[in-house]
């Protein structure tokens, strides 16, 4: 007789699968949750941050209107208005300069951002500038240059200048990861000009400096005059020099009219020392460039520019003025915007320089500029078939 004994299973091992299965499956759906909804408030705070500073540059925007009104109105109006609209420029009271040409604009009160949307359009933002100030003087003159080319600075001060200070090369102007400047060794007898292809990327930028300035009266000829107590013109070449890695601060001085390069017997570039390391910021290359008397120059009123232009690099580049007693200020020659705006909760702040010169006449760069051959003919004859061009290509 075979006896049979049958055991019950309770299912305790599915049960707890189960289980555990529902408990992932649980926890990734929290997960994926989660995560869509920190993506969600991270894109919507991306929004809110994008719309307060296109509100910040609504407020720089409505500055440079107000620039614009105070440079007409003190070139064709009369000496109290322009004197009004510097007052109110001047201001430090938040959005006091915009009054000139918003005369509905309360101070220290934001100003709302007006936008049009289609009745399918969602809410919006809450957009508005809240704060927006205008500082006609500036300590310094701030810009960037492309290779070869050049910018024209106006070397107009709250008092009689008597030197000039270029920083260039800022460690954006490497173009890559590495904080090491090239430069050529102080104690390198030549400083060779290379081709345009063959300058290292990293050096910092040959710079031709150059001074135009004049007294109450001037006469052409006097541009063409050097000496190092009264002149109207100079030039100089600065060459980067230095130690390839090694970081310092200098700042050499140089005059300008002694060191002019129809002064000098070998007319060679002037050597500048700079930092041949940017791992903390700044300006890789600094010289102070003392400056003439105009010719004629009977009182500290002067008219005078310098011109900058970088050979084989672009770069950024940083003017400050001098004085007898110290550093002065550009007299609204670069005025700073500082415009504030909001977009519901979020905040951002944008500071911004403007040129207040007029940029309408293109200076030229060179007198003649070509790219191929230029052939040259002078011929002196009085007759007329002779002054057909004789030139071969």
């Amino acid at each position: 007789m075979v006896m049979l004994t049958r055991q019950r299973e309770s299912g305790a091992v599915s049960l707890f699968l189960v289980i555990f299965a529902m408990l992932l499956i649980v926890v990734v759906t929290l997960s994926f949750v989660r995560t869509m909804v920190a993506d969600q408030a991270q894109s919507s705070l991306a929004d809110l941050s994008q719309s307060a500073y296109d509100s910040s540059l609504a407020g720089t925007e409505d500055a440079k209107r107000a620039l614009i009104y105070y440079r007409t109105v003190c070139s064709n109006g009369t000496a109290s208005d322009c004197a009004t609209a510097k007052a109110a420029l001047d201001s430090s009271v938040c959005n006091k300069g915009l009054t000139t040409i918003l005369p509905d604009i309360q101070t220290n009160e934001e100003v709302k951002i007006q936008k049009t949307q289609s009745s399918t359009d969602a809410n919006g933002y809450d957009q508005a500038y809240t704060c927006v100030k205008i500082a006609l003087n500036t300590p310094d003159y701030l810009g960037t240059i492309d290779a070869n080319t050049s910018k024209l600075i106006p070397l107009k001060a709250t008092a009689d200048i008597n030197s000039v200070t270029v920083q260039w090369y800022m460690p954006s102007d490497l173009g890559s990861t590495t904080t090491n400047v090239n430069l050529v060794s102080d104690s390198a007898a030549a400083k060779p000009l290379y081709l345009q292809t063959n300058w290292p990327a990293n050096r910092p930028s040959l710079l031709r400096a150059q001074l135009m300035q004049f007294g109450a009266d001037f006469k052409l000829s006097d541009f063409d005059t050097s000496n190092t107590v009264n002149s109207n013109t100079n030039t100089v070449f600065l060459y980067p020099t230095g130690t390839t890695g090694t970081a310092r601060t200098v700042n050499d001085t140089i005059g300008i009219a002694q060191q002019d390069i129809r002064k000098t017997a070998t007319g060679a570039p002037q050597p500048v020392r700079c930092s041949g390391k940017l791992s903390t910021g700044g300006y890789a290359c600094s010289v102070t460039l003392t400056l003439p008397q105009a010719i004629g120059q009977s009182d500290d009123a002067r008219t005078a520019y310098l011109r900058l232009t970088p050979m084989y690099n672009a770069t950024h580049f940083r003017v400050t003025l001098n004085g007898v007693t110290g550093a002065l200020d550009f007299n609204g020659v670069q005025p700073s915007i500082d415009s504030t705006g909001r977009a519901s909760t979020q905040y951002r702040r944008v500071e911004t320089r403007v040129d207040l010169t007029s940029t309408n006449f293109a200076f030229p760069e060179a007198a003649i500029d070509l790219t191929g051959n230029l052939c040259k003919d002078f011929v002196v004859t009085d007759n007329t078939s002779d002054y057909a061009n004789s030139c071969t290509p």
